[in-house]
């Protein structure tokens, strides 16, 4: 996912620490407020970095042997041992599949390889619509069941949850970080964000959110936050054009194909990550309209971003203005 997220500083106190490093093919970061009880840097560091090494090998596609791709190597009417936490995301993806009528699906794999941005991909193309057709036959939420702690599929199905996976690890960090004592703090993983508490000089944590640009990066919003997670989802850093036409790496689950609408970026905040990071992807599948109605209608604080002939217009859903309404 193209999370669109900057970080922004207004003078950080000497009682801040900040730890981070690569994870996931992009990076992480904490910053917290190191009062006299929380633990030094090394051993914060040391926490982040177990759970994100728990998650690389449960869900990566991009390691052979996770378990992940383990069971994607399975074939139709097969049955594997999972670790609670995939089967956690598994349902999470059924209920906003449900939700959704099926434009979030954790099983289209085969149509990102195929469209070149998947872990198997080779080059980034235009596939046949015959092509298209087929690999669409191996697409399905439906088909997955959990059966006990293991994961059954009645067709070939291959299961990538990076549409979720980050979401997931920083509700999982920030929840270390409060085991560990630490009260205040700002998570980001791969640009999913959480934060809690204020600063040590008393003001809050800030971020923006990202103007759909490919050229710079400019801040459309400033958010100020305090016990939420942040996602954006958008199509402006990870797609490629032939023949003038440009082809995002979203793509609608009903089509086989990547969207076509004018929606160019969707931000979500809600106390849970992992659900802000899911109903990003599901609200950029559905398009501005939809995705809007379908925000609306669920009391999801999202803020859209759509273009506009040469420009783009912005609208926040009740339950987002609401959130940040005092911070104009």
């Amino acid at each position: 996912m193209v999370l669109a997220v900057l970080l922004v500083g207004c003078g950080l106190s000497e009682r801040i620490e900040e730890v981070s490093g690569p994870t996931m093919g992009s990076s992480y970061s904490v910053k917290y407020v190191s009062a006299q009880s929380a633990p030094a840097p090394d051993r914060v560091k040391a926490e982040v970095e177990a759970i994100l090494a728990e998650v690389d090998r449960q869900m990566s596609t991009y390691r052979g042997n996770s378990d992940i791709e383990r069971f994607n190597g399975l074939p139709a009417n097969s049955c594997q041992a999972m670790p609670a936490p995939v089967l956690e995301l598994v349902r999470v993806g059924e209920s906003l599949s449900q939700a959704s009528a099926g434009a979030f699906d954790l099983t289209v794999e085969p149509l990102l390889d195929l469209w070149g941005f998947g872990p198997q991909s080779r080059s980034v193309r235009v596939p046949s619509a015959e092509q298209v057709a087929q690999v669409r036959k191996l697409v399905g939420h439906q088909h997955l069941r959990i059966d006990g702690q293991q994961l059954c599929k009645d067709l070939a199905v291959q299961l990538d949850l990076n549409s979720i996976a980050a979401g997931y690890t920083v509700d999982r960090i920030a929840r270390r970080l409060g085991e560990l004592g630490i009260g205040s703090y700002l998570v980001e993983v791969t640009g999913e964000l959480k934060a809690r508490g204020r600063k040590a000089d008393g003001s809050p944590w800030r971020v923006a959110i990202e103007a759909p640009r490919d050229d710079r990066q400019v801040a459309q919003r400033v958010l100020q936050l305090d016990g939420y997670g942040i996602s954006t989802s958008g199509d402006y850093r990870n797609y490629f054009e032939e023949n003038g036409k440009r082809y995002s790496h979203t793509l609608d689950p009903h089509t086989g194909a990547p969207v076509t609408h004018r929606l160019a970026a969707v931000t979500v905040a809600d106390p849970s990550a992992l659900q802000a990071d899911g109903l990003s992807t599901l609200l950029m599948v559905l398009g501005p309209e939809r995705g809007m109605a379908f925000a609306e209608r669920a009391g999801i604080a999202a803020f859209f971003v759509t273009r506009e002939g040469e420009g783009f217009v912005t609208h926040g859903t009740p339950a987002f203005e609401r959130l940040f309404a005092a911070e104009e």
